[in-house]
């Protein structure tokens, strides 16, 4: 699964984008979130404030409890401000 991060994201994983194999168990957002988390200490600081963080499934946002499902492309990123 292609994976994308982005804003204060992006810069606390270090990189822009990854392709991952996921275990058959990461079957939810929360639980890609979760398995994230665990890979190293710079995911684990991108995620720390996990509720601060938006996602989408396919360029479509979702909460964290949407299936991954069939889904190509997963981004984070944080909530968008205007001014």
């Amino acid at each position: 699964m292609n994976i994308r991060y982005f804003a204060w994201v992006r810069e606390r994983v270090g990189k822009e984008e990854e392709t991952l194999e996921l275990p058959a168990d990461v079957k939810t957002v929360a639980d890609l979130i979760l398995h994230l988390k665990g890979l190293d200490d710079y995911h684990a600081a991108a995620f720390e404030e996990e509720d601060a963080i938006r996602v989408a499934l396919d360029q479509e946002h979702v909460e964290t409890d949407a299936e991954l499902g069939s889904a190509r492309e997963v981004a984070f990123f944080p909530p968008m401000t205007g001014g």
